[in-house]
């Protein structure tokens, strides 16, 4: 019998995702980590980046988060986001005007709070171009 955990990852809107998996890797805020089961319990936050999902005999999946909290238990992984987007769901039109207009406030911020709001905003297009770039070149 194979080992799995159980998986659900949800954002402010929806459920994204709900089942058994193998193994899941995320962007934990001080740098990825790669969940198994009967992995150390662990809470952690999140930044923008890919969350990639390993099921046994299915094809692997792949989801935006903008960030969020992460947390292990030996057979069950939560993940919380604000924002989480499948990769076949990300629009590089959207994310290229959202990249553009976050280096434009930055280049005329007129505060720390706008600086900081501006870059937030570029690390998170700049991901979400990111994946869409990795998501063509496996498609490949």
């Amino acid at each position: 019998m194979a080992m799995t955990l159980h998986l659900d990852v949800v954002s402010a809107e929806r459920e994204l995702f709900s089942g058994t998996v193998s193994a899941v890797f995320a962007p934990a805020r001080m740098g990825d980590v790669g969940i198994y089961p009967r992995h150390t319990p662990l809470v952690t936050t999140l930044r923008p980046g890919e969350l990639k999902i390993e099921a046994e005999g299915k094809e692997d999946q792949y989801l935006y988060v903008s960030g969020g909290i992460l947390e292990v238990q030996p057979h069950v992984v939560t993940v919380l986001s604000d924002t989480a987007i499948r990769a076949e769901d990300l629009d590089e039109a959207k994310a290229l005007e959202a990249k553009q207009r976050a280096e434009d406030a930055l280049r005329d911020q007129k505060g720390d709070l706008d600086a900081a709001k501006a870059q937030a905003e570029l690390v998170r297009a700049a991901e979400q171009l990111r994946m869409i770039e990795r998501m063509r070149k496996m498609r490949k």
